[in-house]
């Protein structure tokens, strides 16, 4: 994989994050009672999960910047989508998640499947770095 890919990969991740958490921080209301899911207690439980998407964008973006330098920032970039694919989907196994998760499981791990190659590539970059 190219280190033009890499970046590509990266940018659209970093764009992506970032929108969706500030998306889902500000407008959570309307989007989970247009798909009927109930709200939790308070709003803050969906907020901080917003912010932690909008600073993983960062993260993102970081490496867009500099992926051989933060190279390492992948695999928690890694273990976040893979995070929420294996919870969505334990959930959709039990029939438990409302169905507006689902797609974002599915690019979650469409997105761990350009990063694993995407980390592999810049270890045989920039082995030593």
């Amino acid at each position: 994989m190219s280190l033009k890919t890499i970046k590509a990969i990266f940018l659209i991740s970093a764009w992506y994050d970032i929108l969706l958490g500030i998306i889902f921080g500000l407008f959570f209301k309307p989007i989970y009672q247009s798909f009927g899911v109930e709200l939790p207690n308070h709003a803050g439980y969906i907020q901080l999960s917003a912010l932690y998407i909008f600073v993983f964008g960062i993260g993102f973006y970081l490496i867009y910047k500099n992926p051989v330098q933060n190279r390492e920032i992948i695999i928690l970039g890694i273990l976040m989508k893979l995070a929420f694919f294996v919870v969505a989907i334990g959930h959709l196994v039990l029939d438990t998640i409302p169905s507006i998760y689902i797609p974002f499981a599915i690019l979650d791990i469409l997105f761990v499947l350009l990063f694993v190659p995407a980390y592999l590539g810049l270890k045989k970059i920039a082995p030593a770095v």
